[in-house]
């Protein structure tokens, strides 16, 4: 796991490498640079494979470099296949050998992990991977500049401005759909995308989409060993490292099978949970304690208290680079920390299992409340909620429905269009936000999907895990130069969850039904039917009790964004447990605005 960092164009030595130490602490085992007239290319490396410093990086073949932050976990597969003088035991290497055999379309080939820099020749190739794993930016002026951080990225604008797409999309979705980032000129690659520069002009292109066709497996029992043969694959090769390796553990399912058939490998992990000293209601030791004892794990405890999570918060929103409005960002943190400290360099972690299985048991209540769209006489219904406006979810998700517009927006759309509109000082209409989603839908709608269950996974695995979800866990690890592996999140099971029958994964009314099933034989019962917690944590309490609260006023009296009288409504109704989440974006919100822009 690396920090990648290029420019092509003009560039000032000294600011070049100001801004590459910037990414030090997600590659802090070598910095290596090639640098000529017009061209700064340059990596921090993690050493994960291959230690030695023959596999620093960047690599270079002919007219070939390469910079690439990830894994390739089957590239001793890939090694046999292609023909090439190696020069050491990295995958990186193989990156270069399948670029000269396939072109771009090496990409295809690869299973993991990655943001790749490739330059060959004038022709600069960039590339994020499948699911939107790591991180890849870029900013084009006078110059092209592109970096695993947007750290890394600032010192090349003239101006620090706000993006109004991104605040917007962030204030709906959680984090900035792509390409958007909170400064004007920076933007990233979504998921599944390359990019391309020649001649000063770029060009973006899609090379993978989820849409294997659906009911290719329509059997149960088929669709329970197909999956439990790829999900066992994924773990497999994510258990590959050169140096020590641990993962979470909480009360749930996810954790459980990762570290069972890890268990099963040969390669029992250490394991670590996180509690709250205050706040047992958060807590799952207890769970996670017996779950360890139940596989036989040797599980660690981690306790943290409300002065830890305060003293943490600047640290964390600053390395997290743009607003994300993830309060579990902070414990993650402090967890981290931790697992640094005993010496692992890599960490297991369940993120996908509840978008590919059906794990959020909202994901029920859209199907049901889908069906009543096929109501034949609806236009009273239409006018009512059209008139009687409400705050509360279940309204605005009947609106949609009666108004014949699209229901489910992710299952991390936080403020809608409506509620936008009332509290920001600017005219907001309904289904604005429907401008961030509409591509994504447009796609899934020409795929041959046509069950909106597959697009409830579809969505959430796009923006809710890749936007959110991946970027708090990438920011927070690689903060403490670790990384994060993500089993579930390997695009061949991607590809065989889409390749099913929708209605096996819910027709039980189960969530996370069908790995369940997988993981009946080989884990108890208490763990298979534990009502589902999350990483749920006391923010708000924290928060509430520390006065930062504050801070949402006093940068709103500065810019006059949003509506003190609704503003006010939101903040006092945090203290009784109304909008948490709400709140807790604006307060991130004015964090940054307080630091970047005022």
């Amino acid at each position: 796991m690396c920090g990648i960092f290029g420019i092509v164009g003009a560039y000032n030595d000294t600011t070049a490498k100001d801004a590459l130490s910037r990414l030090a602490h997600r590659g802090p085992d070598n910095c290596g640079i090639i640098q000529k007239e017009n061209l700064f290319f340059a990596h921090q490396r993690l050493s994960i494979q291959d230690t030695h410093h023959s596999a620093h990086q960047p690599l270079q073949h002919k007219n070939i470099l390469l910079s690439f932050n990830g894994e390739i976990y089957n590239f001793k597969e890939l090694k046999k296949e292609l023909g090439y003088d190696y020069q050491t035991q990295s995958d990186s290497e193989v990156i270069i050998a399948a670029y000269l055999k396939w072109g771009v379309d090496f990409v295809q080939h690869l299973r993991g992990m990655f943001a790749i820099a490739l330059l060959d020749n004038d022709t600069l190739y960039l590339f994020r991977d499948r699911l939107g794993k790591k991180p890849l930016f870029y900013l084009h002026n006078s110059s092209f500049v592109f970096a695993s951080e947007i750290k890394a990225l600032t010192p090349f604008l003239a101006k620090k401005e706000l993006d109004d797409d991104a605040l917007l999309s962030y204030l709906s979705f959680l984090a900035p759909t792509p390409p958007y980032t909170f400064y004007k000129g920076i933007k990233k690659l979504a998921a599944g995308e390359y990019l391309k520069l020649k001649n000063n002009q770029v060009e973006i292109k899609r090379y993978y989409d989820i849409h294997t066709p659906p009911n290719i497996i329509t059997n149960a029992d088929e669709a329970i060993s197909k999956l439990e043969e790829t999900l066992k694959e994924s773990i497999s090769l994510r258990l590959s490292s050169d140096v020590p390796m641990a993962s979470l553990l909480s009360g749930g399912i996810d954790s459980a099978t990762i570290n069972y058939y890890a268990k099963e490998f040969g390669k029992p992990l250490q394991t670590y949970t996180l509690g709250y000293k205050e706040f047992s209601k958060y807590d799952e030791r207890d769970n996670a304690r017996e779950s360890a004892k139940l596989i036989g794990l040797n599980n660690k405890e981690i306790e943290i208290d409300e002065h830890q999570f305060i003293n943490a918060m600047d640290s964390v929103l600053d390395s997290l680079d743009e607003p994300l409005n993830d309060p579990a960002s902070i414990p993650l943190y402090l967890l981290f920390g931790e697992i640094k400290k005993d010496g692992y360099k890599v960490v297991l972690s369940g993120e996908g299992s509840d978008e590919l299985f059906l794990g959020y048991r909202e994901y029920f209540e859209y199907l049901d409340i889908q069906k009543t769209q096929e109501l034949a006489h609806k236009s009273w219904l239409k006018n009512y909620f059209r008139a009687n406006y409400s705050q509360n979810r279940e309204w605005e998700w009947y609106k949609r429905i009666f108004d014949d517009t699209l229901l489910f927006r992710t299952s991390g759309e936080k403020f809608t269009d409506l509620q936008k509109n009332f509290l920001l000082k600017r005219n907001v209409k309904d289904n604005q936000s429907l401008k961030y989603l509409q591509p994504y839908r447009d796609r899934f709608d020409a795929s041959e999907h046509t069950d909106e269950s597959s697009w409830y996974s579809y969505i959430d695995l796009n923006l809710f895990q890749a936007e959110h979800f991946l970027t708090k866990l990438d920011r927070v690890s690689m903060a403490h130069s670790i990384e994060s592996r993500t089993p579930f999140l390997d695009h061949k099971l991607v590809n065989t969850l889409f390749s099913l029958s929708p209605k096996l994964k819910y027709e039980d009314g189960v969530t996370k039904s069908l790995l369940k099933k997988i993981m009946q034989p080989h884990l108890d019962e208490s763990i298979l039917k534990r009502k589902k917690k999350g990483f749920s944590n006391p923010y708000m309490e924290y928060l509430v009790n520390s006065g930062k609260l504050e801070l949402i006023h006093e940068v709103n009296e500065q810019t006059g964004f949003f509506k003190r009288d609704k503003l006010d409504e939101y903040v006092q109704g945090a203290s009784t447990g109304k909008f948490k989440q709400h709140v807790w974006g604006l307060y991130v919100l004015s964090y940054w605005i307080k630091k970047n822009l005022l």
